[in-house]
């Protein structure tokens, strides 16, 4: 059959598309990656949380991938991921692969992205930038990339889990601290919030101790 990779709301619930509302609602099978996540945010687009789901996070494997394709081969199934697009800095990029490698139809339901969200109120326009996305979580590697990263002159665009907004800041502190900070937290949540200068400003503004964030450095 095919596969529908879908964009889900990143906060305000009132985000979803409508087309992206109606395949969820008429797919055979949603595919997310933790069923809790999945079935709250089902709820909260007015969808019933009891739809079949199936998991794909980082701990899948090989075979856990293949019955999911063998799944997009006869039904109708909807991938998404916690909040935002699918594949984008996410597990699913692997079954979106092996679909395309096996001929399975492959639709993109575009929709939210904290990044996009970011960009278009930050107030300066990016011809180009560099993405590096997450930041490696171990301290020898993230030290390295946050390194090679310092060297480069174009803006950058860093993301990294909401437990590690201080350490991030604390971190362009130190490699940064002459280069201005455009800080999005919590895109399209009723509290979203953009802060924007040098890091140690950011840092004695920080309203959130945790937040989910997309980081721009200019």
């Amino acid at each position: 059959m095919s596969l529908y990779v879908i964009a889900t709301p990143i906060g305000h619930p009132e985000d979803i598309g409508l087309r992206a509302k109606r395949l969820l609602d008429e797919s055979d099978i949603i595919i997310g990656e933790e069923a809790k996540p999945t079935r709250r945010l089902l709820k909260s687009v007015g969808l019933s949380p009891q739809k079949k789901i199936h998991l794909l996070n980082e701990h899948s494997t090989k075979e856990d991938l293949q019955a999911l394709l063998n799944l997009c081969r006869s039904k109708t199934v909807a991938l998404i991921s916690d909040c935002g697009t699918p594949g984008f800095c996410d597990p699913g990029a692997r079954l979106v692969a092996l679909c395309r490698q096996n001929k399975v139809s492959i639709n993109s339901i575009p929709g939210p992205s904290s990044l996009t969200a970011l960009l278009s109120v930050c107030g300066h326009r990016l011809d180009q930038f560099y993405f590096q996305g997450f930041l490696p979580a171990k301290t020898e590697e993230r030290q390295k990339r946050l390194k090679y990263l310092e060297n480069l002159k174009d803006s950058l665009v860093i993301m990294d889990t909401p437990y590690r907004l201080k350490k991030t800041l604390e971190e362009c502190q130190k490699y940064f601290p002459q280069r201005t900070l455009v800080l999005g937290l919590k895109m399209s949540h009723n509290d979203e919030t953009v802060l924007q200068g040098l890091a140690s400003k950011l840092l004695k503004s920080l309203p959130f101790d945790k937040a989910e964030f997309v980081l721009l450095i200019l």
